[in-house]
């Protein structure tokens, strides 16, 4: 039998790095322009800004969790890998592109093997009378809530969460690193040597 990618964790657990986290409250920004007329940005902001609930993983560090370091956790969305399958075949069909099966399969390889530099893969699990499906986890969109309110969620739901077990967690916490760190200079260095 292979390694389980999860654990339940009970809703008085304390939150940690690879949390997944249903329909959590987090705000994001509409899409669109937005001008800067005046001097209350903040108000404008305020008024093009969202709250809405998401399916997400826990991002920030466990050692920062653990040692209450930080007051806010970062968080990334994730769905169901048959839910971005039928956003994967829109996008496709809108762009003039056969959504076809071989194509379907070679996109989930390049995700999972870390091609899809935005994207992520989580395996499913089924055991213990729980289950969760592949997840797929998008870093383009990342979201910040105070982990004094997410704690508190958490308690109030009283119900268990499925988490990344090591090395799985970190797997994800590389993979959204390697989003962020990529570089592209215009004018390369020149030889000196």
């Amino acid at each position: 039998m292979s390694e389980p990618w999860y654990q339940t964790a009970a809703a008085e657990e304390r939150l940690t790095q690879g949390d997944l986290i249903f329909e959590c409250p987090v705000v994001g920004w509409r899409d669109g322009a937005v001008k800067l007329e005046g001097t209350e940005e903040g108000e404008i902001l305020k008024g093009v800004a969202d709250a809405f609930k998401a399916d997400v993983v826990v991002m920030t560090q466990a050692c920062d969790l653990a040692h209450e370091k930080v007051a806010n956790v970062i968080l990334c969305p994730h769905l169901a890998l048959e839910d971005y399958r039928a956003v994967w075949e829109a996008e496709m069909k809108r762009v003039g592109q056969n959504p076809n099966s071989k194509a379907w399969k070679k996109i989930c390889d390049d995700i999972r093997d870390g091609f899809v530099w935005n994207l992520s893969i989580l395996n499913h699990y089924d055991g213990e009378g729980v289950s969760i499906s592949h997840r797929v986890v998008d870093f383009h969109n990342v979201y910040s809530v105070p982990r004094a309110f997410l704690e508190s969620l958490l308690l109030q739901r009283a119900t268990p969460r499925f988490r990344l077990l090591p090395p799985y967690r970190e797997h994800l916490s590389q993979a959204f690193a390697r989003f962020f760190m990529r570089v592209g200079l215009p004018v390369p260095v020149t030889e000196a040597w």
